[in-house]
């Protein structure tokens, strides 16, 4: 769950340090406080999108850093692990800086991440709840993802999205090959001419390496055989040859050294000199010896050669690509065979259909399970919710042939009377019943979320009186197996948590600035008066506060 929150001159907000606690937690305050400031902090650093102007007007730049508890198992240590991110910690660190140039960016146990992998901790770690989350549920998209993700069928939808793709690409595949028959054989007759040509040149890197190697011994023989020469007799054989000279010199220094033993390291020096030259005069001559004039042989490699760099410069690439232009044009000569075959595509295309409706029926099979089970429980939320004779139903409609999401598409259905036919929630339901609706589906279909901490942002809009008090309790509930957070404008709700902060505005130096407090007992009956009455606040006021707080203790 989080435990703490650091924001730095984020909006109105200069410096805050929070600590919270487990269960439900209430933020109030007055309109303009900065109340979803602190949720929207909170979101950058679960790894929201950044919008411009939320730095703090004369800061360089914004900082969110937020600590969570980790779970002793789950989804979030193993991915951390998987990513290297510290697994074995008993809590994990967001941090989140966005500058005034725009960029942005992010650190995850105080190692730098992209901020993919800073959403992906987020989405494990807090579910957000915004004031408008009813709207979205009036798109048929937003109604299957909720579907799914409220009976865990994530993967198998995945899987299901994964072999539509397959299939279709298949479907395309053998239409445009009915559409361009005429062009994909003239297309397959060029290439095996190509893949001909290629395989008949019979090219290898390591050959061709060794045939150039072989080309410019061959090609400068004649300069070798006579540089070789030149430096035998110039070592040994010339009349002026180093090694006689070096001989002699060395005899002498000899008869020197045997009266001074002073020049016995000259002595030493010129004789192993003497040895390397005699070595280099023998290698040089048995390399000469070996060179051969082969004009034939250098015909043929100069053959080879031209063959090899010809039909490079025919497919524009370098020789040592050559082995890449067979091999590719081996592939796209297969793949044009097998899809000038109708049969072999008629095959294909069943087995990837079959591969998909598998999945697909056991996807659909699921669905009708959950939406029996969420139609139920979301009608039953409904009646405690002012909506007495309400039904809720999730409709799923067959597709037909199928498409990326499954075998059907979702709608949800409702009727706020037992006597009127269910109808689309976007038709029918009034801006109240559908924050009552959307309320009632996202606390139940939160039940069921693996997140340990649950935010809702003002989304008991619309409602008020015995039905917020219902929403209150609805809240209290969920905040017994999990951490939950409400920014409310209801005194019903907030009478419900288990602990209170007050959000409000002061000016400092001229600057309006956001302030937070922890309310101890005396603090929550002044904030859930000024909620009951407004600017007057009266002894009246207080008690029934006070009561409200008594009956929910």
């Amino acid at each position: 769950m989080l435990r703490h929150l650091t924001i730095r001159d984020f909006v109105i907000v200069d410096h805050l340090e929070l600590d919270f606690g487990a269960g439900f937690g209430a933020l109030t305050g007055e309109t303009g406080a900065g109340k979803s400031i602190l949720l929207d902090a909170l979101g950058l650093a679960l790894g929201g999108k950044a919008e411009s102007g939320v730095i703090r007007t004369g800061s360089a730049r914004a900082e969110i850093v937020a600590e969570f508890d980790v779970p002793a198992d789950g989804p979030l240590r193993n991915w951390l692990v998987e990513q290297a991110l510290g697994g074995e910690d008993e809590v994990i660190l967001l941090r989140r800086v966005l500058e005034s140039s725009g960029r942005s960016k992010a650190w995850l146990n105080g190692t730098p991440v992209v901020l993919s992998q800073l959403r992906m901790a987020g989405d494990l770690l807090a579910d957000i709840h915004g004031q408008h989350a009813h709207h979205a549920l009036l798109r048929g998209d937003a109604q299957l993802a909720l579907l799914d993700a409220h009976g865990g069928l994530q993967c198998l939808a995945r899987e299901v999205f994964e072999r539509y793709r397959d299939w279709s690409a298949l479907r395309r595949a053998r239409a445009l090959a009915e559409e361009d028959a005429s062009s994909s054989a003239r297309e397959r007759e060029l290439l095996g001419w190509q893949v001909g040509e290629l395989s008949d040149l019979a090219f290898d890197l390591d050959d061709w390496r060794a045939l150039n190697q072989e080309q410019a011994r061959l090609a400068h023989a004649a300069s070798l055989i006579e540089g070789g020469t030149e430096v035998v007799e110039g070592l040994a054989d010339g009349e002026y040859a180093v090694v006689p000279q070096l001989d002699r010199l060395l005899g002498r220094v000899a008869e020197m050294a045997s009266h001074d033993r002073q020049l016995a390291d000259v002595q030493e020096l010129l004789g192993s000199a003497s040895i390397q030259l005699d070595e280099a005069v023998h290698a040089m001559r048995r390399y000469r010896d070996r060179l051969d004039l082969d004009p034939e042989r250098l015909g043929e490699i100069d053959q080879r050669i031209q063959a090899i760099t010809g039909m490079a410069r025919k497919y524009r690439v370098a020789p040592e690509d050559l082995p890449d232009v067979l091999t590719e044009s081996v592939s796209r000569l297969e793949r044009l065979t097998r899809q000038s075959d109708p049969a072999a595509l008629a095959r294909d295309e069943a087995l990837a259909r079959e591969a998909f409706m598998q999945p697909a029926v056991a996807l659909s099979e699921a669905r009708r399970k959950v939406a029996a089970e969420l139609s139920s429980a979301v009608t039953e939320a409904m009646q405690s919710l002012a909506m007495s004779g309400a039904c809720f139903e999730i409709a799923l409609k067959p597709v037909e042939e199928g498409a990326a999401s499954g075998l059907e598409a979702v709608e949800f259905l409702v009727t706020a009377n037992a006597s009127q036919p269910l109808r689309s929630m976007s038709k029918v339901a009034s801006g109240g019943e559908l924050s009552r609706i959307g309320l009632a589906i996202q606390v139940i279909t939160s039940r069921s979320v693996a997140t340990p901490t649950l935010i809702f942002d003002e989304v008991d809009v619309g409602i008020g009186g015995r039905v917020a008090e219902i929403v209150g309790r609805l809240l209290r509930q969920l905040g017994v197996d999990r951490q939950v957070l409400c920014v409310t404008h209801l005194p019903q709700v907030a009478a419900q948590a288990d602990w209170q902060w007050t959000i409000s505005k002061e000016t400092r130096e001229g600057e309006t600035l956001s302030r937070v407090r922890l309310l101890d007992a005396s603090g929550r009956i002044e904030e859930i008066a000024r909620m009951l009455g407004g600017v007057n606040i009266t002894d009246t006021t207080r008690r029934h506060a006070a009561e409200m707080l008594s009956l929910e203790s």
